[in-house]
C-alpha cells in the first residue's frame, strides 16, 4: 500500500489534536503496523503472492519490521482473527519500548459492524503522556 492510500484510509483516525501528537510517533506507529512483514516459516500464508517482507529485514539480524497483519487478507472475520489482529498488531509495536521510544504499548481490536476491523493503540510515553490512535478502517487496508 502506497504511502498516499494510507493518508487517506487515516487521516480522520487521529484521535488528538494534531498539535499533541508528534507526527514521527504516528508515522512510526502507522508504519510499524502497515509495512508488511515476512511471514515466518510456519505462517500459512493468504495467496501466492509470497512471503511479503521489509528488504531491510535481510540486513539487520534479528531486527524485523512491519506486521503480519496482511496473513489475514483472505480470513473471515471472526473473533479469532480478531485477536490474531490484536496479537500481529502488538509484535509489530513491540520494537517501541524495546528501543526505548516508548514505555507502554496497549493494542486492542474491534470488530465494527459485520465487516469492519479497528485497532486501538496506546502509546504510553517516558514523559507520562500517552497518544491514543484508532485505526477504525484497519480491515481496509488490510485487504487493500
Amino acid at each position: 500500500m502506497s504511502k498516499a492510500s494510507l493518508e487517506a484510509v487515516y487521516a480522520s483516525d487521529r484521535t488528538a489534536p494534531s498539535s499533541a501528537l508528534p507526527d514521527s510517533l504516528y508515522r512510526a506507529v502507522e508504519n510499524s503496523l502497515f509495512t508488511w512483514a515476512r511471514a515466518r516459516p510456519d505462517d500459512r500464508l493468504p495467496d501466492e503472492s509470497g512471503r511479503m517482507g521489509w528488504w531491510g529485514d535481510v540486513t539487520l539480524a534479528n531486527d524485523h519490521f512491519g506486521s503480519r497483519l496482511w496473513l489475514l487478507r483472505r480470513e473471515a472475520l471472526t473473533d479469532q482473527t480478531v485477536e490474531r489482529a490484536r496479537e500481529y498488531a502488538a509484535e509489530s509495536l513491540s520494537w517501541l519500548v524495546k528501543d526505548g521510544v516508548a514505555a507502554r504499548i496497549d493494542v486492542s481490536a474491534r470488530r465494527i459492524g459485520l465487516s469492519g476491523l479497528g485497532l486501538v493503540v496506546t502509546v504510553f510515553r517516558h514523559d507520562g503522556h500517552r497518544l491514543d490512535l484508532d485505526f477504525h478502517n484497519a480491515w481496509t487496508a488490510i485487504n487493500g
